[in-house]
C-alpha cells in the first residue's frame, strides 16, 4: 500500500479513475438490464465485457502505479477516463429512451376528467369568484365525473352556495345557456369540439366562455391494460384514438372520439389489417344505458374504456391495446421528421391544430409533396370542403368521413417510412420529448420495447423497397352502410345525422380480422385472373357490401289513423296511450325518426271518428292493404311513403328507414 500511495498525486488520479469507470460501467449495464425483450444475447455479452474490461484496466492501473510507469499508467487513465465518458454518455441516452417510453405507458389505467364553468361569451364575469348568486347548472347524472362529480366538489372547495339546476344532457344545458334561462353550466372543457359539428352548435365556442376550469385524475374500475409481462410475440390488436385538445400534453386533454382506427398485426406474418371507423357510425353504445344506439364518437363522452368496449361489442374482436395520440402532438410530430410524402388529390383548406380560420387557414395544393405538421393535421381531419371559410379554388371536391379515414392511414403510414431514415441524435431527443407528451397506451414498457423485434423484421423485409407498406401484407378495411337522420330519443332528442352500417359490411370486417389474428382459417384463393389492358385494384374488405341494416325508425303518426299507429306501435312492442277520440292523430309525444328500439311507450292524441268526410285527410290517412301491412311491420313505412324519395336515395327525411347509398 505504502508503494502505491507514495506518489500521491498519480494515487489519487487512478482512484477517482477507477471509481468512475466502475460507476459508469455500472450505470451502463444497469440501463442495458432496461430493455427487456430486445437483442438480450447482445445484452448479456456487452455487459460481459464491460465487467472484463473494467477488471483489466484496473489491474493494469494499479500494477503501473505500482512500479509507477508514468507513460504506461497515464494511457491506462486516459483510456479509462475516455471509455467512462462513453459508457456515461450511452447509459444517459438508453436512460432516455427508457424514460419516455415509460412516460408514454398508462398501465396503471388513470383517466384525467376535465370540467369548466362556462357562460356567454357577452357576460362580464372572468372568473368563478364573479358568479355572485347565480344558479348553476350541472349534469343530473351523478355518475358524470365531468358534469356532476368536479362541479360538487369545485363547489365545496370554493365554498360556493349558489343554487344548482339539474339538466338530463350537456344538450339541455346549452340550450338554457344561449336562451338566457341560466348564465352558468359546468360542462367538459372540450364541449366545443364534443359539440360543434352537430347541426345548430357550430358556432357554440364563439358563443360562450369557459371562466374556471378544474381537472380530476380517477383510476378507472375497469383497467383494459394486458399482462404487462408478456411480451408482444402473438397476434394482437390495437385501438388508435385521436385526442382534440387545446393542450399539448396528452395527460390534460379528454378524449373526444373523434379519430378512431383500429389496426390487428400478425408479427408471425408481418400481415396487418387497418380500418377506420366514421365517427357517425351508428352501433350499440357499451356503457349506455339498455347499450342504447349511437353515434360511435359520443362513446367518448364516458371515457376511452367505453369506447374500447363499444368497439369489442360491434366487430366482435378483442382490443389488445390503445394508442391514443395528440393531434397537437402529430403536428410536432411530423415537423420534427421534416413532413411527410403525401400525394393530395385535391386542393383544399382547414382549420389550424387549434381549429383557427382567417390568417390562420391551412392551405394544401394538389399534389405529391412533403407536407408539414399543420398541413398533414389539416389533410388528417378535413372531411368537407368549407366555401363559407374560403374561395373556389380550394373547395372544389367531394369528401366524406371515409376519405378522411383514408387520409388519416396515409399520414400513418408516411410518418412509419420517415421513422427510418432519423439518424440525427438531435431528431431522436425531440421525437422522445413529442413522444412522452402527446402519448399514451396501455400497453406496459417492456411491451413497447418487445416491439422493437417487429419493426426490426419490418426493417429487414423492406430494405430496398420504396416504402415500409410495400414490406407489409396491409388489407384495408371498411365499413358501408347508409345515411340517416335519427332522432337521438332518450339522449339529446335531436334529429342527428348518423351512418347505419350494413350487417353484412360489419361482418366481412370481423372476419378479415379474425383470420389475420388466427382466429378463423383463412379462406385460400384457389384462381386468380387478371387482363394487362385494365390495372390492378386493391379489394377492399367491406366496402361494396350492403344487404340489410337493424335501423327501423319511428314514422310520423300524425294525419294517420290510430288503428294504423297501434298496428305498427303493437309489431314492435311499443306501448299505445292514446287521448281524445279514435279517429285521426293529431300529435305524438315521441318524435318521427327515433329508433323504434328506443321506444317503450307512445302517447298520441287523437281526433274524431274514422269517417271524417275530409278528402284529402282520408287519402292521406287509408288503411294499408295486406301487402303494405307486412312492409310495415318489417320497416316501418309504407311503400307509397317510399316510393317519393326514389329520385333522390340520400334523402334527410327523417320519416324514411330504408335510406340507399
Amino acid at each position: 500500500m505504502k508503494k502505491l500511495t507514495r506518489h500521491k498525486f498519480a494515487f489519487f488520479i487512478t482512484l477517482i479513475s477507477i471509481l468512475g469507470m466502475g460507476l459508469a460501467s455500472g450505470y451502463l449495464i444497469y440501463t442495458l438490464s432496461l430493455l427487456n425483450n430486445i437483442e438480450n444475447t447482445l445484452r448479456l455479452i456487452g455487459s460481459v465485457i464491460l465487467v472484463i474490461l473494467f477488471l483489466v484496466l484496473t489491474i493494469l492501473a494499479i500494477r503501473y502505479l505500482n512500479k509507477y510507469k508514468r507513460a504506461k499508467l497515464s494511457v491506462v487513465i486516459i483510456f479509462m477516463i475516455l471509455l467512462g465518458l462513453i459508457q456515461g454518455f450511452a447509459g444517459y441516452n438508453i436512460q432516455k429512451v427508457y424514460g419516455a417510453l415509460a412516460q408514454v405507458s398508462d398501465t396503471e389505467g388513470y383517466t384525467t376528467y376535465s370540467s369548466s364553468l362556462v357562460t356567454l361569451s357577452s357576460n362580464k364575469a372572468t372568473s368563478i369568484d364573479d358568479i355572485k348568486d347565480s344558479t348553476l347548472g350541472i349534469l343530473s347524472d351523478q355518475s358524470s365525473v365531468e358534469g356532476y362529480v368536479i362541479p360538487n366538489e369545485v363547489m365545496k372547495k370554493k365554498n360556493i352556495s349558489n343554487k344548482t339546476q339539474e339538466f338530463e344532457s350537456y344538450i339541455n344545458m346549452i340550450d338554457a345557456l344561449v336562451a338566457g334561462d341560466i348564465d352558468y353550466i359546468f360542462v367538459p372543457t372540450n364541449y366545443a369540439v364534443m359539440f360543434g359539428s352537430m347541426d345548430g352548435y357550430s358556432d357554440i365556442a364563439d358563443k360562450t366562455k369557459i371562466i374556471f376550469t378544474e381537472k380530476k385524475k380517477i383510476k378507472d374500475k375497469k383497467n383494459n391494460s394486458k399482462n404487462s409481462s408478456k411480451p408482444i410475440t402473438e397476434p394482437f390488436t390495437v385501438l388508435l384514438m385521436g385526442v382534440d385538445s387545446e393542450e399539448e400534453n396528452i395527460q390534460n386533454g379528454s378524449f373526444n372520439g373523434d379519430s378512431l382506427m383500429v389496426i390487428t398485426f400478425n408479427p408471425k406474418t408481418l400481415s396487418a389489417t387497418i380500418l377506420s371507423i366514421p365517427r357517425d357510425s351508428y352501433v350499440p353504445i357499451a356503457c349506455f344505458p339498455g347499450q342504447r344506439k349511437n353515434k360511435i364518437t359520443h362513446a367518448a363522452w364516458k371515457g376511452e374504456n367505453c369506447m374500447i368496449d363499444t368497439i369489442q361489442n360491434f366487430l366482435d374482436v378483442d382490443i389488445d391495446y390503445f394508442v391514443k395520440i395528440n393531434f397537437k402532438g402529430v403536428v410536432k410530430l411530423v415537423d420534427t421528421l421534416g413532413g411527410v410524402n403525401i400525394d393530395v388529390p385535391y386542393n383544399l383548406c382547414e382549420q389550424d391544430s387549434s381549429r383557427r380560420w382567417g390568417a390562420n387557414t391551412v392551405y394544401i395544393e394538389k399534389g405529391m409533396q412533403s407536407l408539414n405538421g399543420e398541413q398533414a393535421l389539416a389533410y388528417s381531419r378535413n372531411r368537407h370542403p368549407n366555401p363559407s371559410m374560403c374561395s373556389a379554388k380550394w373547395t372544389n371536391y367531394n369528401s366524406n368521413d371515409f376519405i378522411r379515414g383514408q387520409h388519416q392511414q396515409e399520414v400513418v403510414m408516411a410518418l412509419l417510412d420517415k421513422f427510418k431514415s432519423v439518424n440525427s441524435l438531435d431528431t431522436v431527443y425531440k421525437l422522445l420529448d413529442t413522444i412522452s407528451s402527446s402519448m399514451s397506451t396501455n400497453m406496459s414498457t417492456d411491451q413497447i420495447l418487445s416491439l422493437y423485434n417487429v419493426m426490426k423484421d419490418i426493417a429487414t423485409k423492406s430494405e430496398g423497397m420504396e416504402n415500409i407498406s410495400s414490406a407489409l401484407g396491409l388489407q384495408r378495411l371498411y365499413l358501408n352502410g347508409h345515411d340517416a337522420r335519427i332522432v337521438d330519443y332518450g339522449g339529446t332528442n335531436l334529429s342527428l345525422y348518423n351512418y347505419v352500417l350494413y350487417d353484412n359490411s360489419v361482418k366481412e370486417v370481423s372476419n378479415a380480422m379474425k383470420e389475420n389474428l388466427g382466429l378463423k382459417k383463412v379462406k385460400v384463393i384457389k384462381s386468380f385472373s387478371f387482363d394487362i389492358n385494365n390495372p390492378y385494384e386493391e379489394t377492399i374488405i367491406g366496402k361494396n357490401t350492403r344487404g340489410s341494416s337493424s335501423l327501423v325508425q319511428l314514422p310520423s303518426f300524425v294525419g294517420k289513423t290510430l288503428s294504423y299507429a297501434n298496428s305498427f306501435c303493437s309489431s314492435h312492442g311499443i306501448k299505445v296511450n292514446a287521448k281524445g277520440g279514435n279517429g285521426y292523430v293529431i300529435s305524438q309525444s315521441v318524435a318521427a325518426g327515433a329508433n323504434v328500439e328506443d321506444v317503450k311507450s307512445i302517447t298520441l292524441t287523437v281526433g274524431g271518428e274514422t269517417n271524417n268526410t275530409n278528402k284529402k285527410t282520408t287519402t292521406q290517412t287509408k288503411e294499408p292493404d295486406e301487402k303494405e301491412k307486412d312492409t310495415l311491420d318489417k320497416t316501418g313505412v309504407l311503400p307509397s311513403d317510399t316510393d317519393k324519395d326514389d329520385e333522390n336515395p340520400k334523402t334527410d327525411n327523417i320519416d324514411n328507414t330504408t335510406t340507399t347509398e
